[in-house]
C-alpha cells in the first residue's frame, strides 16, 4: 500500500504561480510512476502530468505544456507539479497518483493507476 498527501493548493490570481506536493508513505516510492491529475466542479477527472520513477522521462497534456513542470525528489518521498502563468480554467481539485506497473514507463489514463491521494484545492482567479 501507499498512502499519498498532496498539499500547496489555494487561491491565486492569473497569471501567478503555485508548486503542489504530494508526499509518499508506505512502500518504496522510488518505484513507482507518478501523475497528476485534475477535475473541475461538473467535469471528468483530467490527466495533467506524468513521471517515470527516475524522473527522466515526463508527459504533459497540452493544455498545460510549457506553464507546468512535474519532478520528484525521490530522497525524500515527493513528486511536485510546479504551476506557473495559471489560467481560471486551471481552476479544479488535483491529486496525484502512483501506479504498480513499471516504474519505467509514464501513465496517462486514471486506470492505469492504484493508489491516489485525497487532493489539494487550486482556484485561480480572473
Amino acid at each position: 500500500q501507499v498512502q499519498l498527501v498532496e498539499s500547496g493548493g489555494g487561491l491565486v490570481q492569473a497569471g501567478g504561480s503555485l508548486r503542489l506536493s504530494c508526499a509518499a508513505s508506505g512502500r518504496i516510492f522510488s518505484n513507482y510512476a507518478m501523475g497528476w491529475f485534475r477535475q473541475a466542479p461538473g467535469k471528468a477527472r483530467e490527466f495533467v502530468a506524468a513521471i517515470t520513477w527516475s524522473g527522466g522521462s515526463t508527459y504533459y497534456v497540452d493544455s498545460v505544456k510549457g506553464r507546468f513542470t512535474i519532478s520528484r525528489d525521490n530522497a525524500k518521498n515527493t513528486v511536485y507539479l510546479q504551476m506557473n502563468s495559471l489560467k481560471p480554467e486551471d481552476t479544479a481539485v488535483y491529486h496525484c497518483a502512483a501506479t504498480e506497473r513499471s516504474g519505467s514507463y509514464y501513465y496517462i489514463n486514471g486506470w492505469e493507476y492504484d493508489y491516489w491521494g485525497q487532493g489539494t484545492q487550486v482556484t485561480v482567479s480572473s
